[in-house]
């Protein structure tokens, strides 16, 4: 069993998502041990870049702040290399299909590989284009997770069969933010991935309050929340880990009740 998939074994999966570096790496180092603490099931690490096209404002803020703040790939690893002396939580990077081609991809896939990273999610790399990064993450051992969206309807069913770790459920059409409510039929998406796919699957974008992550982790099997824990962190600032630990504490006792 992949680390990913221990993520989900022991029942509804929340996954909470926070920029690295914003507003510095020592601050996002604080607020990955309180989300552990606080019973993150797996956590995503958002790697800044200058044009992230599936965020909205307030990601991309955040991005902008830590790049600002001189935040790099390899400060990164850095950080992560910390982090695995002590959080053995799965963790997966979620960046953009530039900042590894920059790298390298070998060279990126395989330092993931070697610093305890479990997997990668690419939004801007579409099901037709993962074979330049899916194979390389296979000989490293890294899932590359699949995104399916309201509008992959007749592709829903060849990306389930091809998926590895979990799929990533795309709620909302548009980019990353809060949303007041999530009116897709997110229920017929997750059967027609279960029909497909032995793979859990989870909910993100647009969730933010315990009732939202309860009702998308009924109908599928984890819920992932971003942009409401960049924006406490964009709040509190350096103080921000105790405040993210009470949030995903929260999050966790809602999505264990559904």
């Amino acid at each position: 069993m992949s680390n990913i998939a221990k993520a989900f074994a022991g029942g509804k999966a929340f996954i909470p998502f926070i920029t690295c570096g914003d507003p510095d790496l020592e601050t996002t180092a604080a607020c990955v041990r309180a989300m552990a603490a606080a019973g993150a099931d797996l956590i995503e690490l958002g790697i800044p870049f200058s044009d992230p096209t599936a965020e909205g404002p307030v990601i991309q803020s955040a991005n902008v702040r830590a790049l600002a703040a001189g935040t790099t790939t390899d400060k990164i690893f850095n950080l992560v290399r910390d982090l695995r002396r002590d959080v053995s939580v799965p963790m997966v990077f979620m960046t953009y299909a530039n900042v590894v081609f920059s790298y390298g991809s070998e060279r990126f896939i395989s330092a993931c590989a070697d610093i305890g990273i479990d997997g990668l999610i690419l939004p801007d790399v579409p099901y037709e284009e993962k074979e330049e990064f899916d194979p390389i993450c296979k000989r490293y051992g890294l899932d590359l997770i699949s995104l399916v969206a309201p509008t992959s309807a007749d592709r829903i069913a060849t990306v389930a069969r091809e998926a590895s770790g979990f799929i990533y459920v795309v709620s909302s059409l548009g980019v990353t933010g809060v949303r007041s409510e999530i009116t897709t039929d997110i229920g017929a998406m997750v059967r027609l991935i279960r029909a497909n796919s032995g793979l859990p699957c989870a909910v993100g974008f647009g969730i933010s309050t315990p009732e939202q992550a309860r009702n998308m982790a009924a109908r599928a099997d984890g819920a992932i929340v971003g942009s409401a824990i960049v924006k406490l962190i964009a709040q509190y600032g350096r103080q921000a880990a105790p405040h993210v630990g009470a949030y995903v504490k929260e999050m966790k006792d809602a999505v264990r009740q559904a």
